[in-house]
């Protein structure tokens, strides 16, 4: 896919390759925003206005660095280990498309697979991105999961305006209609914005750069005729050999600002429900609270309920008597609010468990009774 040819051939290559994507490409409409996946992962955004369907991001396609300037971008590495394709019972939501993605068409490093699951629901302007990384390598890989991003709101390349939204901690893009994507499972480290030019995917080097700057682009670009990229990236995480790791994002859109939030809203309750937890964004409480599990004693299942007063990284962790780590039920970047996680533990023996909720230097503990 992504050999350069000699310039003699690059008219039959363009309409090869436009013919190829054709029909290679997997599309769900849920009535309000089309979803259009290519046979290499690359996802593409439409919104559907009456009978009119406008595109809005040209390209927004997975990102993994693993060391120091080695990075598995779309135009110079990935290759397809499972191909593009529409899930006829989804997983989750009304709509489900899926393929599994691998570094190996130059066999650079980070030897790494990517599976990746996008879901959509009817009537919703948003889909929910599932990506789960495994390493391939034989020893511990640093891994930083990220997406490079091509705008194209309202069908144009110029007058598009981008930026990184502290606030609601998400790139953000406009023209006539709004686009924001948000990395929901965990903190976003770096967001970058900048115009676009012809190389600047050429070098790992310069991906490296852009996600692990640790920096926020707040400022607005408005595009010219060349368009804009967004380059977004995760936290850091080390896989040991054949370890996995699940990051979640979210793309929603709207007609105003205020719109595309209250979409990318009920995005992240969607989020929550997958993941099995209950959020409540309305209610936050004044510090770090992990409530006594309901009922308790329990069986098999019980109600966690905790909340947090600002944006944290959360563990929740159940563990038994000896102090063994036997479940862990959340991992992951959270906003804001009050939290319920409905815990099973139909695989566990009765017995009295330790549950402890840690957010930074925080670390809260209580016990509950499992009698079977």
């Amino acid at each position: 896919m992504k050999k350069y040819l000699p310039i003699l051939f690059f008219s039959f290559l363009f309409l090869v390759v436009v013919i190829r994507d054709a029909n290679a490409q997997i599309t769900f409409s849920t009535g309000k925003m089309n979803v259009r996946v290519d046979e290499y992962g690359a996802i593409r955004i439409f919104t559907i206005d009456g009978v009119d369907t406008t595109q809005h991001i040209n390209r927004a396609s997975f990102l993994v660095a693993g060391n120091e300037n080695e990075v598995l971008d779309y135009w110079n590495d990935v290759e397809v280990e499972v191909p593009t394709a529409q899930v006829a019972v989804p997983e989750h939501g009304d709509h489900e498309i899926s393929g599994t993605y691998n570094n190996q068409y130059q066999n650079f490093p980070p030897d790494v697979l990517v599976e990746q699951h996008v879901y959509g629901w009817d009537n919703e302007n948003f889909c929910l991105i599932k990506m789960i990384l495994t390493n391939r390598e034989s020893n511990t890989l640093p891994t930083i999961v990220g997406l490079d991003i091509i705008q194209y709101m309202d069908y144009t390349w110029e007058d598009d305006h981008i930026f990184y939204n502290m606030t609601n901690q998400l790139l953000e893009q406009f023209e006539s209609h709004y686009v924001g994507i948000k990395i929901l499972s965990e903190q976003t480290l770096s967001a970058q914005v900048f115009a676009w030019y012809a190389s600047y995917s050429d070098f790992d080097s310069a991906y490296y750069a852009w996600m692990t700057a640790g920096t926020f682009y707040t400022d607005t670009l408005i595009t010219d005729a060349d368009g804009g990229v967004g380059i977004m990236a995760g936290e850091p995480t080390d896989l040991q050999a054949s370890e996995s790791r699940i990051v979640y994002m979210a793309i929603a859109a709207g007609n105003d600002e205020a719109d595309m939030l209250n979409n990318m809203g009920v995005a992240l309750q969607k989020y929550y429900s997958i993941t099995s937890v209950e959020a409540d964004h309305n209610s936050i409480p004044e510090g770090f609270i992990l409530e006594q599990n309901y009922p308790n004693p329990f069986n098999p299942s019980t109600s966690i309920k905790f909340g947090i007063p600002e944006s944290s990284n959360v563990t929740l962790k159940i563990f038994n008597s000896l102090g063994e780590e036997v479940a862990e039920l959340v991992d992951e970047y959270m906003e804001a609010g009050t939290y319920t996680y409905n815990f099973d533990a139909s695989k566990l023996s009765s017995g009295i468990y330790i549950y402890t909720m840690q957010t930074g230097e925080q670390l809260i503990s209580k016990k509950m009774t499992l009698v079977k």
